[in-house]
């Protein structure tokens, strides 16, 4: 079974027709879901969903004094519509403006349009830097701070296999803030050791072999540190 990616799924939804909201025939938004559960726990079942935010639509005009009377809760509802059946449903908001943050609009369309760009660039530069062994060029895109997280995160990988002892400290003195890049960073160190026969000085933390029994830096015994 294939599984696909929000970006393949996406690519099917803007090719769909928007469905128009059966309670007051306004076009419905797009809408990327939370990454949250809903009613059975079970998930969403799709990365996006059509939602109704016309604050004007029955549904919703009437759902405050519903769920009030019935339920005590300060509420109402928007209708959703899965875009790959027919049926329509109620999503349950708590004030006017919930859920609006994710709606899929042409300034996030925009904004995600050059986030793919960007990566596939990224991973192009990657690409001819490992052929041509550029370990500079790709030591620079893990520390660019503007480069999208993907492309460090594939550079990181890469750094390990390219980069000598020469890319350790400014690795090691990087803070990338990312605890998946800090991770990737940390694996790329440690093989960049392991393919020199290095370490760092337990004492001063200079590199020095791993063989090394006193660090020529600090003079200190590291024979079995």
């Amino acid at each position: 079974m294939a599984f696909e990616t929000k970006e393949q799924v996406l690519e099917k939804i803007l090719e769909l027709e928007k469905p128009v909201c059966p309670n007051c025939s306004k076009e419905m938004d797009l809408w990327e879901v939370p990454p949250v559960s809903f009613g059975d726990g079970l998930g969403w079942g799709t990365p996006y969903l059509y939602v109704c935010f016309n604050d004007e639509c029955p549904m919703y005009v009437s759902g405050w004094d519903n769920l009030m009377e019935n339920y005590a809760h300060r509420a109402s509802y928007r209708c959703i519509k899965n875009p790959f059946d027919n049926n329509f449903e109620a999503m349950p908001v708590f004030s006017p403006m919930g859920g609006q943050g994710q709606i899929v609009n042409e300034q996030v369309m925009a904004e995600k349009e050059v986030l793919k760009e960007a990566i596939k660039k990224g991973f192009s530069i990657l690409a001819d830097a490992y052929t041509s062994k550029d370990d500079l060029t790709v030591v620079r895109m893990l520390l660019d701070p503007h480069e999208p997280v993907r492309v460090r995160v594939k550079a990181a990988e890469m750094v390990g296999d390219l980069a000598g002892p020469d890319a350790l400290d400014l690795i090691n003195n990087f803070k990338f803030g990312n605890d998946v890049l800090q991770a990737k960073a940390s694996e790329a160190i440690s093989k960049i050791h392991a393919r020199n026969f290095t370490r760092e000085c337990p004492f001063c933390a200079e590199i020095i072999k791993k063989r090394a029994k006193i660090c020529k830096h600090c003079n200190r015994d590291v024979a079995g540190q």
